[in-house]
């Protein structure tokens, strides 16, 4: 047996690839049993549906309540609000999970969780919380986070959405774009500019009101088992208790914290599927003679995969135990999120190339995670954007 436990000529399991470091007997009881009960019903229920729903733009209506069933959105909120109270390092291993299945299907709880649910509990008042979070948390309700607008994605200071003060309510108007969950929303966590003083400010706000629409983006080539949408606000009325207690762009640039925590661990999910779709295709084809397993090249793409997504992995391990000990600062989670969405976009780029004609088929997945990894690397923060966060982080100079 070789050091890793492996036999020599012997394909490696997924289960080595993914723990080549060994990490396993790191977590703890709880983070394992929350892993293991969300790999066995993504494997079972999500990959092999999702391909097919990705292919028709489609995200089945009854995954929220199935995600709330599983335990696993809000995850890391108290159990009186429907969530388990597990730690941060549980949240990024489900995240890892279901993007082994789709970026997009975790997507979705990364927004109900971290962008709808997180400033509800950080912001908003125990009316809110108990209103709303064990609501979220069992899928019954499903959330959106309106910030993106079409002319304000990286620059969120360049905000045109307006609010207004009118007695005891709150006038809402303007457009955003890029929203996860938009038409499929029974609730949306909002951010505008006050009209009186410049202060950006949060309202939770139901989608029925008069005023609120939301239409489907439809043109897509990644994220197509996501819902994506427009939202337009024409004089939406909210009650001044739906207000958020935060002011200023602390309140979502602290939501998006949450967020790009989240995909630093979810995109190793898309390498990790990507890198086992690799190795076994090269396995069982032949060139020349012989398995393509064998010809060094081919070895040598695989190798490079494999080490970058073990360097993510100790990476993300060690900012789920920062996190969870109150010291992941924004650097922090933007220099895991830039480079382990770079990571996991290489090795999806490799593999589509190691699958040759039959990569750019959807019959396998490298594609399909490809693209999707397209957008991840450009929402909750660009690659660009978190190299200028490091960069500010290193000289002390804002080139923004």
């Amino acid at each position: 047996m070789t050091s890793t436990g492996v036999a020599r000529g012997a394909s490696a399991s997924s289960r080595t690839l993914q723990d080549f470091y060994g990490l396993e007997s790191l977590y703890s009881t709880e983070e394992l049993l929350i892993r293991d009960s969300v790999r066995e019903f993504v494997r079972a229920e999500l990959v092999p549906h999702v391909g097919q729903w990705w292919s028709e733009g489609s995200f089945p209506a009854d995954l929220p309540r199935r995600f709330g069933a599983l335990g696993i959105l809000g995850v890391t909120l108290p159990e009186r609000f429907g969530g388990s109270g597990a730690s941060h390092t549980a949240y990024g291993l489900l995240n890892r999970e279901l993007e082994y299945a789709d970026s997009g299907l975790r997507s979705f709880v990364s927004v109900q969780s971290s962008l709808v649910m997180y400033p509800i509990d950080a912001f908003g008042s125990e009316a809110l919380r108990s209103a709303w979070l064990p609501r979220l948390a069992s899928g019954e309700v499903v959330g959106c986070f309106g910030l993106t607008e079409p002319d304000a994605g990286s620059d969120p200071g360049a905000m045109r959405t307006r609010c207004r003060r009118v007695g005891d309510e709150w006038v809402l108007t303007g457009v955003k774009r890029w929203i996860t969950n938009g038409s499929l929303a029974q609730l949306a966590v909002v951010w505008a500019r006050d009209e009186d003083g410049g202060t950006v400010r949060g309202f939770v706000v139901e989608t029925d009101r008069d005023g609120f629409r939301a239409h489907d983006v439809k043109t897509k080539a990644s994220m197509r088992a996501s819902v994506t949408s427009e939202l337009y606000l024409d004089e939406v009325v909210v009650p001044a208790a739906a207000c958020l207690a935060v002011e200023g762009l602390r309140g979502p640039l602290s939501c998006l914290n949450q967020a790009r925590y989240g995909i630093a661990w979810g995109v190793l999910g898309a390498g990790f599927a990507c890198l086992e779709e690799a190795a076994a295709y090269v396995e069982d084809r032949p060139s020349f003679g012989a398995p393509l397993a064998g010809k060094q090249l081919v070895q040598a793409a695989l190798a490079d995969m494999l080490g970058e997504l073990t360097k993510g992995s100790l990476l993300a391990f060690h900012l789920g135990r920062l996190k969870d000990g109150g010291q992941d600062t924004p650097a922090r989670v933007s220099l895991a999120k830039r480079d382990n969405v770079r990571a996991a976009l290489g090795v999806a780029r490799a593999a589509r190339d190691l699958l040759g004609g039959n990569g750019i088929t959807t019959e396998y997945s490298a594609i399909r995670h490809m693209l999707n990894l397209e957008s991840v690397a450009t929402y909750e923060g660009t690659d660009t954007v978190h190299t200028l966060i490091l960069g500010r982080e290193i000289t002390g100079r804002s080139a923004f």
